[in-house]
């Protein structure tokens, strides 16, 4: 199947239906790969890294660290650069403070004084992806909310290359990193995670990469908290026969620049758009500068231009699929919304299109893939953050929940538990 033709949801077949519903990062097939890395940077640290670096990267690394080499980057910024960086900064950190939680506390009934408080990571590090393309804008989405957050290291590693993107080690310097490390793949993931002789080990690691990066994580996910395993782009455009077919198919030729393995999907009620959206992306696709990469997207298994037989349909689709980005071009775009709980990150109307959450509305680009969206949602400030409960009870409270804690014990076997609740009791009648 591929979105060069139009397929009625009715008919999609079984395979068909585990392509669009059971997407494969390819975090299975490199899990080996990823784990052989993994467990050679725990044992060798820095000689396994450069290693690693020739080997995959074809880069002999010197120092690992260039938390310098990027801070000197922004010295060398075009000014529409510099502004465009610092508008989405200024974007991302706004957003990401409104989320962040108060503490609280608060008396209950009966002498109970219960609360929350959020305290933040002290160290994190954040894989900034390098490779065929730059991404000084997964460098602002990592950063940020962590800066935000309050932890009290953020470490970041990029791929090395002959001449790093400079864009990128810019805007990781003016995102707030505290280190930067040149090393990317499996074995950036391994060095966050145990630390090297030149990589301080970090609590939790952050950030979108291939599958090897993926795999990684995956590997390490016992020994430091990770964000989620999210694979390729994902994009789903729910549209009526309001939408114009050419920003429909924009959309989907945006995502699928990204890697041959995403998946972009349109889904319509309306047929006439559901066939124009076709013949846009046709047209559409020589004007592309990555043209083979798109072309490879659009016609794998994974992407559609499907045609629904009603807007539920459209819409039990879209919930089942879970997409990482959805965008709704509807003339009642915010009753459907309303019927779609499971999305990563949702783009209303026709102005809103997903590279505006990509880099600069202040949204958060990092989010789940390959369903994750049915269980959780994109990289926040949260992700930085540790709960804490509080409790305080007073004489009464306790003397008032005494036989709930101690029938509940003794039910349970755990005879200390209730006696350690009587000791209080006696000591409070002692005085």
């Amino acid at each position: 199947m591929s979105a060069f033709s139009v397929t009625e949801i009715a008919d999609l077949g079984l395979e068909t239906r585990a392509a669009l519903f059971q997407r494969d990062a390819g975090i299975d097939a490199a899990r080996n790969d990823a784990r052989e890395i993994v467990e050679r940077v725990r044992e060798e640290g820095d000689v396994a890294v450069r290693e690693y670096c020739r080997e995959f990267d074809g880069v002999d690394v010197g120092n690992l660290e260039i938390t310098d080499q990027c801070e000197r980057a922004v010295e060398g910024l075009s000014s529409d650069v510099r502004d465009a960086i610092d508008t989405a900064i200024e974007n991302v950190r706004e957003f990401h403070e409104a989320q962040l939680p108060e503490d609280w506390r608060r008396e209950f009934d009966d002498g109970r004084e219960l609360g929350r408080r959020f305290r933040p990571l002290e160290r994190v590090g954040v894989y900034v992806p390098g490779g065929t393309a730059a991404y000084p804008s997964s460098a602002i989405m990592g950063v940020v909310p962590a800066v935000v957050a309050g932890v009290e290291h953020v470490s970041v590693v990029t791929p090395p290359a002959e001449e790093i993107n400079p864009v990128t080690l810019a805007a990781i310097h003016l995102a707030g990193a505290d280190a930067v490390y040149s090393v990317g793949g499996a074995q950036a993931v391994a060095a966050l995670a145990y630390g090297t002789e030149s990589v301080t080990s970090v609590q939790k690691v952050v950030g979108p990469g291939n599958r090897w990066v993926t795999a990684a994580k995956a590997e390490v996910r016992d020994e430091v908290e990770i964000d989620f395993l999210a694979g390729p782009s994902e994009v789903v455009v729910v549209a009526d026969e309001t939408a114009d077919p050419d920003y429909v198919a924009a959309e989907l030729l945006a995502q699928a620049e990204h890697d041959p393995n995403a998946s972009v999907v349109a889904v319509t009620d309306d047929e006439a758009t559901a066939e124009a959206v076709v013949d846009a992306l046709e047209e559409s696709l020589p004007e592309r500068e990555r043209e083979e990469t798109v072309r490879e997207a659009l016609e794998n298994d994974a992407s559609a231009v499907l045609l629904a037989r009603s807007m539920s349909e459209a819409i039990l689709f879209t919930e089942e699929y879970a997409p990482e980005h959805l965008a709704i071009v509807a003339d009642d775009d915010e009753s459907i919304l309303d019927r779609v709980d499971s999305a990563g990150s949702v783009f209303l109307g026709p102005n809103t299109p997903v590279a505006a959450g990509d880099y600069a509305s202040g949204t958060n680009h990092v989010l789940p893939t390959n369903g994750g969206a049915k269980v959780t949602g994109g990289l926040s400030v949260e992700h930085f953050l540790r709960a804490t409960t509080v409790q305080r009870l007073s004489g009464d409270g306790l003397a008032e929940l005494a036989p709930a804690i101690t029938t509940l014990a003794d039910a349970e076997g755990l005879e200390a538990h209730a006696e350690s609740v009587r000791v209080c009791l006696d000591d409070r009648d002692d005085e």
